[in-house]
């Protein structure tokens, strides 16, 4: 560990948090200073549940006792998303830098506000995102950006899909309107939507369209929903996304350029933390009689010396410590993805509210 880590607390004892938890505790410049909850035993069970976790970390039974802590740097926040805008705003204020689960906000009306505050009090802002900082993520954008490769993109398919049990379909938060009112959109599209901005350059598209097969439940959260984005420059693309609490676990990623293809299955979370792979193929034919393929996809592995979501702390931890140290300012990179993000997002909703129009962007 570094000789300074810089000191995350996290506010809020969701599920997610336990994992972030332990990333913390892996990435070699950061340590896990607090916890705080809505109740001092709930933080001490959330303590209690993590293997490793030192009796030193700090406990707060409210998450302005957190915001007050001068020795927080960084407060993680997996929070309800209708919460964000108000503990996110106060954070930033409080000079603390935030890494903030998505989605961010309801809409970008609220994460422009958010963002606006980080900006204010010189702090950094990063989303959970962490399939972008796996080396596999740089590897394949190393191949996009190689035009003589694949060529020019002109087909993207993005899917997160998980089958959720009734338990979480009657009770869990990312289906309450008043907690998570974004549903599948904003828990799955996220990431979906996420994958075609990158492997667009962060081009936002200049079409949205959600299709009629959108299914709510009784309270008007997305359980289920595919949409089209287009792209007119400077090469047409379409691309689709599927986000769903009713389907087979799915997190798949198709890349198609005019010269090959590019394609994973697990590109949210990898199968392994040690490494990840994916396959693309080059020039390929159907053979004589279209009884076969000139060739096989070629796969690509990458290894990873930390767990990604690791990476995504340690590469926090390494900005946070420049501002402090170096007067850095924040990268204004990250910010400016997840906006970007959030647009699409409110693009892919508003078709759904408009009863699956096309919005232009």
């Amino acid at each position: 560990m570094a000789e300074n880590p810089t000191r995350f607390g996290i506010m809020g004892c969701a599920n997610i948090a336990r994992k972030v938890a332990r990333a913390i505790n892996l990435a070699p410049n950061s340590t896990l200073y607090a916890i705080a909850s809505r109740s001092v035993e709930k933080a001490k069970q959330f303590v209690s549940s993590i293997n490793g976790l030192s009796e030193t970390v700090k406990i707060y039974g409210g998450y302005e006792q957190l915001l007050d802590d001068p020795l927080v740097d960084v407060v993680y926040m997996p929070l309800p998303t209708s919460l964000h805008v108000h503990w996110a705003v106060l954070a930033a204020q409080k000079k603390k830098h935030l890494l903030i689960e998505k989605p961010t906000a309801l809409d970008a009306v609220e994460l422009d506000q958010i963002l606006e505050a980080c900006e204010f009090n010189g702090v950094q802002f990063m989303d959970g995102s962490m399939w972008l900082h796996h080396p596999r993520t740089a590897k394949m954008k190393e191949m996009l950006l190689d035009s003589g490769l694949l060529g020019p993109i002109n087909y993207i398919y993005s899917s997160s899909t998980f089958s959720a049990i009734p338990e979480f379909l009657a009770n869990n938060i990312r289906v309450n309107p008043e907690m998570d009112a974004l549903g599948a959109l904003g828990d799955l599209g996220w990431y979906c939507i996420g994958a075609i901005l990158w492997a667009k350059n962060y081009q936002l598209p200049t079409l949205v369209t959600a299709l009629s097969d959108t299914i709510k439940n009784s309270t008007g959260v997305i359980l289920s929903l595919t949409a089209s984005l287009h792209y007119d420059q400077p090469e047409k693309t379409v691309a689709t996304i599927h986000c769903s609490f009713l389907s087979h676990s799915s997190m798949d990623l198709g890349i198609s350029g005019s010269k090959g293809s590019l394609h994973l299955n697990d590109f949210i979370i990898p199968y392994r933390e040690d490494s990840a792979f994916f396959h693309f193929t080059v020039d390929a034919k159907l053979v004589d009689l279209h009884i076969g393929w000139n060739l096989k996809p070629e796969r690509v592995v990458v290894s990873s010396q930390l767990a990604q979501e690791a990476l995504m702390v340690q590469e926090l931890a390494r900005l946070v410590e420049c501002i402090r140290k170096s007067g850095c300012r924040p990268d204004g990179k990250w910010p400016e993805i997840s906006r970007k993000t959030q647009l699409v997002l409110d693009a892919v909703k508003k078709s759904v509210d408009l009863g699956f129009k096309p919005v232009n962007m």
